[in-house]
C-alpha cells in the first residue's frame, strides 16, 4: 500500500496518473518509443501539449475569453523575475505574505519602484492582511493566492482597477474563483498538478501588449505566446504528466468537484487540532490554508512519540518547514480523504495515551 504523502512539494499525484505516466516512459502511444526519447516537435507531443494548454484554460473557465495558457521552464521563481521583467515600467504594488512574495519583491525591485501595500511579517506570516489600498497608478498588483510554508490562504481577492498577476503555485485548480479577474496566473507545476519542471502560465491577451520593454528572448511572454509553448525545448515529461493530471481532474468533475472534497479534508483535520488538547494551529482561523495545515505540538515532549506514530501509520512529509517548525499538512487534490482520517487517527491515539 502507497504511503500517506503529505509532501508539501513535489505533490502527491493521482495513482492513476502515475500508471499511465511510467508506461509512457517506456513505450508512448505504443510506438515502441519512450515520451522522453521522441521530438518536442513531433505530432505526437504537439498534441500532448496543446491537450495540457487547452486543459488548463478549460478547468479555469478561460477558453475563448481573451487568454493564453503557457507551459515554460525554470519554476515559479522564475516568474518573478518574468513578470517584473516584462511589466514592471515605473512602479508596482506588492501584497507580502510569506516567503515567495518576499522573493518576489525581491526580484521586482531590480527592475523599478515597488509599493509594499501590507504585510504580515510582523506575526511571521500567519495571517492575511485585509485592510490596505492599492494605488491606481501602478503598473500591476502581485499577490500570492496559497502561502505554502506558513500556511495561510487568501479567501479574497481586492477589488482593483489595476491588473493583477498572482503566484497560485500551490492551490491551482483547487478552488472555484472567477479567473477572468486576474491579468496573469503563473504557478509550478509540482504543488497541485504535476511533477517538477513545468510551470504554467495563464495570460490575457491583451496583456501581453503592456509588455514596457525589450526583454530578452526566453524571458519575454510574447516570445512563448507566438510559439506556442515551444519556442525551446520543453520540459516534455512535466507536460505530458500535467494534461495527464489535468484530464483526471476533468473525468473528475472538475475544480467543482474537488473543491469539495478539499473542503471536506481540511474541516476533518482542522476539527481534530481545534479540538485535540495536544495540538495547536498556527494561523488565524479564517486564512487557513485548505492546501497545507500548520500546527505544532502544546508539548515538545511529546514529538518523539508523535513522529514515531505518524511514521509507523506510514504517513510522509509531515514535518513542517524550517522557518515554522512544528508539522504542515499538504493536501493537495490527489491526497485522498482517507489518508487525513489515517492522521487524525494517529492525532486521537496520541492523545488517548499521552
Amino acid at each position: 500500500m502507497k504511503k500517506h504523502n503529505f509532501s508539501a512539494g513535489p505533490c502527491i499525484l493521482p495513482e492513476s496518473v502515475l500508471q499511465k505516466a511510467s508506461k509512457a516512459v517506456v513505450n508512448f502511444n505504443n510506438d515502441d518509443l519512450s515520451l522522453i526519447e521522441i521530438s518536442h516537435r513531433s505530432e505526437p507531443f504537439v498534441e500532448v501539449i496543446e491537450k495540457a494548454r487547452s486543459l488548463a484554460l478549460e478547468h479555469l473557465n478561460l477558453q475563448d475569453k481573451g487568454y493564453t495558457a503557457l507551459f515554460l521552464q525554470g519554476g515559479a521563481s522564475s516568474q518573478f523575475l518574468m513578470t517584473a521583467y516584462n511589466f514592471l515600467n515605473k512602479k508596482a504594488a506588492y501584497l507580502n505574505t510569506g516567503t515567495w512574495s518576499t522573493k518576489a519583491i525581491k526580484e521586482a525591485k531590480l527592475f523599478g519602484d515597488l509599493i509594499e501595500v501590507a504585510s504580515s511579517k510582523d506575526k511571521n506570516f500567519n495571517y492575511i492582511p485585509k485592510e490596505y489600498t492599492i494605488p491606481n497608478d501602478v503598473d500591476y498588483f502581485h499577490c500570492t493566492s496559497n502561502n505554502t510554508i506558513f500556511g495561510t490562504q487568501m479567501m479574497s481577492f481586492p477589488d482593483t482597477s489595476v491588473p493583477v498577476i498572482c503566484d497560485m503555485s500551490s492551490d491551482i485548480f483547487s478552488r472555484q474563483l472567477d479567473f477572468s479577474e486576474f491579468d496573469l496566473i503563473y504557478a509550478g507545476a509540482q504543488k497541485n498538478m504535476g511533477p517538477a519542471g513545468a510551470t504554467l502560465v495563464v495570460i490575457k491577451d491583451e496583456f501581453l501588449n503592456k509588455i514596457c520593454r525589450e526583454v530578452p528572448s526566453m524571458l519575454n511572454y510574447k516570445t512563448h505566446s507566438e510559439k506556442d509553448s515551444m519556442f525551446n525545448t520543453p520540459p516534455v515529461f512535466s507536460v505530458y504528466v500535467s494534461m495527464l493530471t489535468l484530464e483526471w481532474l476533468k473525468d473528475l468533475g472538475g475544480i467543482d468537484f474537488i473543491e469539495g472534497v478539499n473542503q471536506q479534508k481540511a474541516d476533518l483535520l482542522y476539527a481534530e487540532i481545534d479540538r485535540n488538547p495536544l495540538f495547536r494551529g498556527l494561523v488565524e482561523n479564517e486564512d487557513r490554508s485548505n492546501m497545507n495545515a500548520t500546527f505544532v505540538l502544546e508539548n515538545e515532549q511529546l514529538t518523539a512519540k508523535f513522529d514515531a506514530m505518524w511514521k509507523e501509520a506510514r504517513i510522509n512529509g509531515l514535518g513542517g518547514h524550517r522557518s515554522v517548525g512544528g508539522y504542515r499538512a499538504s493536501m493537495y487534490n490527489a491526497l485522498p480523504l482517507y489518508s487525513v482520517q489515517a492522521l487524525v487517527d494517529v492525532m486521537k491515539e496520541l492523545e488517548r495515551i499521552a
